[in-house]
């Protein structure tokens, strides 16, 4: 019953997660120049709700790894910790936003590029978060391939997402300008590539919702 729980609960953050990372992006994108501090806060208000649903998300995913197979126990180690310090740095970045925002409420300001908070974020929106999900997911995928818990497409998709986030890694030697692609803190790396993990984990969500459909529908069956 306790796994059960755990895979309705952690499967239903995975969607919600995924939900929010679609609703956010559209944020970052609205204004050319420096936006209106109603869209940062907006945005950052949605983050933090998707990094609440993010925690405890991981620490169910990584339950029911446990539980699928004892051999998983260290690697699920590594999924969570891994999740948490992407947690912790990605609250880092929310509150620096915020405090560009505060600190020019007149809307002069963009978070994103402009002032020490924004130059702060730089690697936290790219190298240090691609670093974080790669080492995350190429656990998460190497444990799911593992165990017969999920369909091993999700745990492909998963080393796949690590692979692209590993890529890029090293755009920090790459300049600031979030014009372009392969940049420290370019659109590719941190709107692009930051999204993958969101879509993963709906991608988990709705697997884990599925198939506890399926046993509910078995149970009755035989019963």
């Amino acid at each position: 019953m306790e796994t059960t729980q755990a895979r309705r609960v952690t499967g239903l953050c995975g969607v919600l997660i995924g939900l929010g990372a679609t609703l956010s992006v559209p944020l970052y994108f609205m204004y050319s120049g420096p936006p209106p501090a109603w869209n940062v806060l907006s945005r950052d208000l949605v983050n933090l709700v998707v990094l609440a649903l993010f925690i405890v998300f991981v620490a169910g995913f990584s339950h029911v790894l446990r539980r699928a197979d004892p051999v998983n126990e260290w690697v699920a180690s590594v999924v969570y910790g891994a999740g948490m310090l992407f947690v912790g740095v990605s609250l880092i970045a929310v509150a620096h936003e915020a405090g560009v925002v505060f600190g020019a409420p007149d809307g002069t300001l963009d978070p994103t590029t402009d002032g020490p908070l924004a130059e702060a974020n730089i690697l936290i929106h790219g190298s240090i978060k691609r670093m974080l999900t790669a080492v995350m997911l190429f656990a998460a995928g190497y444990a799911m391939l593992r165990s017969d818990a999920f369909p091993r497409w999700v745990g492909w998709f998963a080393h796949l997402v690590a692979l692209i986030n590993l890529a890029f890694v090293p755009s920090l030697f790459f300049g600031r300008d979030v014009t372009k692609f392969y940049s420290a803190h370019g659109w590719g790396n941190s709107a692009l590539t930051g999204c993958l993990i969101g879509y993963w984990m709906l991608a988990v969500g709705i697997v884990l919702l599925r198939k506890r459909r399926s046993e509910r529908v078995a149970a009755t069956q035989t019963a």
